[in-house]
């Protein structure tokens, strides 16, 4: 399916959605910094501040060295600290000179930035640092020109040296937050050893690989491709990509993801895909675009900047008009106003979300927890019923032995072992699950001649000189066989639980049954039991009959379950549970799956690792794991708390803030100078800052699997 197409209406908003100050850096970044642009660094496209982040550092070193000659030479700084500087022919220009160059060099940008504000109509954080430090240059260089005293072109350049400070921390904080992307672009090798259909092997770039080619992947290599294992056995690192923390044992016909780390052993492997289709590729891009996407407390944010500079204005309006009232408007007054607008600058309340948005969206991420739609990450921390699919969600998807029963002289290890040797030139899916099982015990399978299929009734081969014949009933009844009773017991028992069943006989006598059924996830139980503990009510969907359905949810201890629903019928039950007041959650597997995850409040697609694009759902789940459910709820609770706990900060700091720059408080000899207060500015977004990063020592690992 095509993400785009599906999910239109999930992702309309493009990077430039992100807050205004990004979108304002990304505008400065084309018309002024020239080389400074930032660049695609990594092999895919994603979000990247590193040109923004030189930018603002290179300005703010070169602004602050200039400004010491000018702090040194202003009159004020010489009385506080009680010094005094050589003077000699032109000094008298050094403090105006250089503030002009400081204005030009490093206020200029701020108020190109600001041109869009004002031509939207949207004024906010750029236009009130433009208007200050506007006012603050225009006051002194009348000043300087009109002889009205002394100006304050010392608070001018500390302001923006401020600024560019702030600016600066902002842009390396958000790209140290999607650091994450970087590493997982570094997993991706840029050469394979393509074996040749001589079989010698050549060095290639990826890029030339094409599907059905086969690759060697040598110990401690990293896996270039998607693919499946063609010959030979190892451990797999998935770690960085799927968030499973021990390797995982690959053989032959198992799915392995490009960028994902090859331990102990020698792979080959079959290309399926490359370059930007591999799963590598495809959580990139996701991630990046769920870093750019809004939520709830952003769009908040952004209307609280919005009332914070009708609020800064007519704060500086109301001091004007008081302290010209009642002094005059002299250069104090104009202290006062120009205070209260960079005290009132919604900087800190700018970072207070996105950066919350980044590094979440990373940590989950290195979780393997993809965020397609921020809104449904958000939303998760509401969710009190979570509906799970079935098959390939609670189960495997995949027909597994799951009983053995074999005569007096054969024991189960032997029985399965020549069941699979009966067996290992099938494509059936019993075959390939006798075959698993066989290879997960590491069974050495004994050599058999003469393999036969037997259309509709199983197969036929020889070993040691006996006929053997593996198959279920028919197989029975074209033998003329008679079932003994323990067998026939075992038989019973198992189809009542609506497995499948499988008879091993040699020289027409039956000498093992297996029952074969879709395996539960081991983690499913578990998973279950921890959402119920957490006070949310689970439920299941499936197709499989009532008896099927009985069991499965007899055996995880689900109350509430829905069977022989066709997967059109899915999005029905989310209806009537949504109906009945409950905020869902849908965990499926995204295809069959799609209509109920976009119905849900919160679609969650669980699916392997080199199948990451669900369209229909707002998260998706990388790892094959139903517990990585609970680390959904977990990086959501945690990150709307460091929303509020910043929005609170930011708007309440300036709130408070405010009233102090314009001087309710100067009858005590407590005010603010221009300076000090884009200090504390500045103070305001580095503990928000810091307050958002803090999210980067959260453990959302929560789900180490323990018997319940």
């Amino acid at each position: 399916m095509d993400h785009e197409h599906e999910n239109e209406h999930k992702h309309e908003h493009d990077h430039h959605d992100m807050h205004e100050g990004h979108e304002h850096h990304e505008q400065m970044n084309h018309s002024d910094s020239g080389d400074a642009h930032a660049s695609n660094e990594n092999k895919h496209d994603h979000a990247d501040h590193t040109g923004h982040e030189i930018m603002f550092r290179d300005r703010f070193w070169v602004s602050l060295l200039l400004s010491i000659p000018v702090l040194l030479y202003s009159p004020v700084v010489q009385r506080w600290l009680g010094f005094q500087t050589p003077q000699f022919a032109g000094s008298d220009w050094i403090v105006p000179v250089i503030s002009v160059i400081i204005f030009a060099y490093g206020g200029l940008p701020f108020i190109r930035m600001a041109i869009p504000e004002i031509r939207t109509r949207k004024p906010g954080m750029m236009t009130l640092i433009t208007l200050a430090i506007s006012v603050s240059f225009i006051y002194s260089m009348a000043a300087l020109v009109l002889e009205l005293g002394e100006g304050f072109f010392w608070e001018l350049v500390t302001l923006i040296d401020v600024m560019l400070l702030g600016h600066w921390i902002e842009m390396r904080s958000v790209r140290q937050a999607s650091g994450a992307l970087n590493e997982l672009a570094k997993l991706m090798p840029d050469e394979a050893e393509k074996i040749k259909s001589d079989g010698s092997i050549e060095l290639v770039p990826v890029n030339t690989l094409a599907k059905g080619d086969i690759v060697l992947v040598r110990p401690g290599a990293n896996i270039p491709v998607d693919g499946v294992v063609f010959e030979g056995s190892s451990k797999v690192n998935e770690a960085m990509i799927t968030g499973e923390s021990k390797p995982v044992e690959k053989l032959v016909g198992s799915k392995v993801i490009a960028g994902a780390n090859n331990e102990d052993g020698s792979l080959r492997i079959t290309v399926n895909a490359t370059g930007d289709q591999t799963a590598l590729a495809g959580i990139m891009r996701l991630v990046s675009q769920a870093q750019s996407s809004k939520s709830n407390t952003q769009i908040l944010a952004d209307k609280a900047a919005g009332w914070l500079f009708y609020l800064a204005v007519g704060a500086a309006l109301l001091t004007a008009l008081l302290w010209s009232i009642a002094t005059g408007f002299n250069l104090f007054a104009l202290q006062r106003v120009v205070t209260v607008l960079v005290i009132a600058c919604p900087h800190a309340l700018g970072l207070a979300v996105p950066l919350v948005v980044s590094i979440s969206t990373a940590s989950a991420a290195k979780n393997g927890v993809l965020i397609m739609d921020r809104l449904a990450l958000e939303s998760a921390r509401q969710i009190d019923m979570v509906v799970f699919d079935k098959t390939g969600t609670l189960t495997t998807g995949n027909q597994g032995v799951v009983n053995i029963l074999t005569t007096g002289e054969w024991k189960d290890d032997s029985a399965l072992a020549l069941a699979a040797a009966s067996e290992q030139d099938s494509e059936h899916n019993i075959a390939k699950a006798l075959r698993k099982a066989a290879a997960e015990k590491k069974l050495t399978l004994p050599r058999i001649k003469k393999f036969r299929a037997i259309r509709g009734h199983g197969v036929s081969a020889e070993y040691e000189g006996k006929d053997v014949f593996l198959g279920g009933p028919k197989m029975l009844a074209r033998l003329a066989i008679e079932l003994p009773s323990e067998f026939a017991k075992f038989s019973t028992s198992a189809g009542n639980r609506a497995e499948t069943v499988i008879f091993l006989a040699i020289s027409n006598r039956i000498v093992a049954v297996f029952s074969l059924a879709d395996v539960l996830r081991p983690e499913s139980k578990t998973a279950v039991k921890r959402l119920q503990d957490m006070g949310i009510q689970v439920a299941m969907l499936t197709g499989d009959s009532q008896e099927v359905a009985q069991l499965v949810s007899a055996q995880l201890g689900i109350d509430k379950f829905y069977a022989e629903v066709l997967p059109e019928e899915k999005d029905k039950k989310v209806v009537d549970l949504q109906s009945q007041g409950y905020k869902v959650a849908m965990v499926g597997d995204g295809i069959n799956d799609a209509p109920a995850l976009a119905r849900a409040d919160v679609g969650i697609s669980i699916g392997s690792g080199t199948d990451v694009a669900a369209e229909s759902a707002g998260i998706i789940l990388v790892n094959d794991n139903p517990m990585d459910v609970l680390k959904i709820f977990a990086i959501s609770k945690a990150s709307y708390a460091k929303m509020i706990q910043n929005l609170i900060w930011a708007t309440g700091y300036n709130i408070v803030a405010i009233p102090l720059a314009a001087g309710v408080l100067a009858a005590y000899g407590i005010w603010l100078s221009p300076a000090v207060g884009a200090l504390f500015m500045s103070a305001s977004t580095v503990i928000v800052a810091i307050n958002a990063n803090l999210m980067k020592r959260q453990d959302f690992s929560i789900v180490k699997i323990e018997s319940v």
